[in-house]
C-alpha cells in the first residue's frame, strides 16, 4: 500500500479508535493520524509477531482494518497514560 492509502487508513483508525475510547485527549486531528498511522503498522506487526498471520493485506481487506484499529486503541491508551502523567506533574 502507498503512503495517501495509510493516511487514509490511518485518520479512520485513529476516530475509530477514539470513538471506541472516549475521553479528552491533549490532541488534535494531526495527532488522531499519527496514532492511527502508526497503531496501523503497530496492529499489523502484532498480528504477525502473535498470531503468525498476514495482518497487512490491503486497503479494502478486513483484517488491515482490524488491525490498525487495534493498534491505534494500544497507542491511544499509550499517549493517554504518558500526557496523563505530564499534566499531573
Amino acid at each position: 500500500m502507498g503512503v495517501i492509502a495509510w493516511i487514509f487508513i490511518g485518520l479512520f483508525a485513529g476516530i475509530i479508535a477514539k470513538v471506541l475510547m472516549p475521553g479528552k485527549d491533549p490532541g488534535g486531528i494531526i495527532v488522531t493520524i499519527l496514532i492511527g498511522i502508526a497503531g496501523g503498522l503497530l496492529g499489523g506487526w502484532l498480528g504477525k509477531v502473535i498470531f503468525g498471520i498476514d495482518s497487512i493485506d490491503g486497503f479494502f481487506e478486513i483484517s488491515t482494518w482490524v488491525a490498525a484499529v487495534v493498534g491505534s486503541m494500544i497507542l491511544l491508551a499509550l499517549y493517554r497514560l504518558i500526557s496523563g502523567n505530564r499534566r499531573h506533574a
